[in-house]
């Protein structure tokens, strides 16, 4: 059955879309600007160390995202999904506004990334409490047979919001030098997100409640305990784990893998410049995205199930291939010559402190065109055309994984759980998933890395889990695709 006509479905989408996109932009600018964070809210004493710190800091607001899920889950059962996700919008922007006020480590010490921390916290709980809404709010307005479609245009956001911070910061960083940017440059894309939420609030504030949710309520049917009813009933417990370990723990460690894994690849262990290796993905980011949509309707044909658990296991196969070929990709040394050993580069920017320090670069050309430049022992590599092409193809088969993975998930877990649980119960799976077994991701992988010494080493984990995940849900994922809900 329809439950709205084609005008408001495409508002609601609209709506829910813009807001969704916004938190996810609030929520990845902190791991776009990883590196620079590191350096600017914890002791310079040990970068290495910093770094983890960094991608520590960073997974904590996965690891609670679970918690908003049944926090803003049984809020949004109780008294609705629309008021529910208004307030972790104005949760997220107020954060996100938050971390580009804190002052460096520099000034304030230890309280600095305290303070990152607790707002990092906020923004996972946050975040844990919106996509629940949304997906459920958007699947609410569907009809059962174009579900898979219409929520996939939720699924995009998620990318779409790391690509607009990926934009935003490469149009601040191209507007200024590289020490202005990395002086005070780099707050912005943070204090921009009050604007956007601010928007976005006013479109989501004219949304009317989802018809279902009205219905329930109107009959007397919502949930007096949606986390009891969600978790202490036997079989709905079975479906939570089904949901959990059958398909999102998988999706999300694919997801993290293809986006903020090779972006950290690119940067951390290729070397490659900041501003390249930031265009790099966004371009294969912007190709990759409308497949959100293909797999998402393609999903309400085949079914939700073949189409994720494929991308999985093409995933786990091709992870390892994929990494050797781009570490090969950025040798420079071992298939070119140097046509200039190297020159000096010099120019001076302010610290923290306010004091002026001399840079010296030395620049190394290299016969195809490629440039490395080292500065205070930090290598960048520029690489020509040919090589960024090749690497940006690389990047966008794993997106493309992301793409199958992602596009029918929101379907498939509203299909699974009844609608008075609905938020809760698709919440908390959604959220370990993608939050926990996803954004541990980067921490996990560096931690390898740095164990073994091989820098390839991090993919064990994403590989494995993909690989339990897909065996998990072969077995006990049922399709119930275009189902009544």
């Amino acid at each position: 059955m329809q439950q709205t006509g084609t005008k408001t479905i495409w508002q609601v989408i609209m709506a829910s879309s813009a807001g969704t996109l916004i938190e996810w932009y609030d929520f990845y600018i902190f791991g776009s600007l990883s590196a620079i964070i590191s350096e600017k809210f914890f002791p310079p004493s040990n970068p290495e160390l910093a770094y983890i710190a960094t991608l520590a800091t960073f997974a904590v607001g996965f690891i609670v995202r679970p918690f908003g899920a049944i926090v803003f889950g049984r809020l949004g059962d109780l008294v609705g999904r629309k008021y529910t996700f208004l307030l972790t919008l104005l949760i997220m922007g107020g954060s996100t506004f938050a971390i580009g006020l804190i002052p460096s480590y520099h000034t304030i010490g230890v309280l600095a990334p305290m303070l990152v921390l607790l707002l990092r916290l906020l923004q996972g709980l946050a975040l844990g409490g919106e996509y629940g809404g949304a997906a459920t709010y958007v699947a609410e307005h569907s009809p059962n047979n174009r579900r898979g479609y219409y929520t996939s245009f939720i699924q995009t956001t998620a990318t779409l919001g790391l690509f607009v911070s990926l934009a935003v910061i490469l149009i601040t960083r191209t507007v200024m030098t590289p020490a202005d940017f990395n002086n005070y440059g780099w707050r912005i894309p943070f204090l921009l997100s009050v604007l956007l939420v601010i928007m976005s609030y006013y479109i989501r504030i004219r949304l009317q409640e989802s018809p279902l949710f009205i219905q329930m309520k109107k009959e007397g049917k919502t949930s007096a305990n949606p986390i009891k009813e969600s978790f202490g009933n036997k079989e709905n417990l079975k479906l939570v784990l089904i949901a959990l370990f059958g398909a999102a723990m998988g999706q999300g460690v694919v997801w993290y893998t293809g986006q903020f894994y090779a972006l950290s690849f690119l940067q951390k262990t290729m070397n490659i410049e900041f501003v390249q290796s930031n265009i790099i993905i966004a371009i294969a980011l912007l190709l990759a995205t409308p497949l959100f949509i293909y797999f998402g309707s393609l999903s309400d044909r085949i079914g939700r199930k073949k189409i994720m658990l494929t991308g999985m296991l093409i995933a786990a196969l091709a992870y390892y291939p994929i990494y050797k070929t781009m570490d090969t990709i950025g040798d420079v040394k071992q298939k070119t010559e140097l046509t200039e050993l190297y020159k000096i580069e010099s120019n001076q920017s302010k610290n923290d402190a306010g004091q002026f320090v001399q840079h010296t670069t030395k620049v190394h050309t290299y016969s195809d065109g490629s440039v490395l430049r080292i500065s205070e022992g930090k290598p960048e590599l520029t690489v020509n055309n040919t090589r960024m092409a090749m690497l940006v193809f690389l990047i966008f088969l794993q997106v493309v994984f992301v793409t199958m993975v992602y596009a029918p998930i929101a379907a498939f877990l509203v299909e699974m759980f009844p609608t008075r649980i609905r938020y809760t119960s698709m919440s908390l799976p959604y959220h370990i998933g993608n939050g926990v077994f996803g954004g541990l991701l980067p921490t996990i992988s560096t931690i390898l890395v740095t164990q073994t010494g091989n820098h390839l080493a991090g993919l064990i984990y994403p590989i494995a889990v993909a690989v339990i995940c897909f065996l998990i849900g072969l077995v006990y994922i049922k399709d119930n695709k275009n189902v009544e809900i």
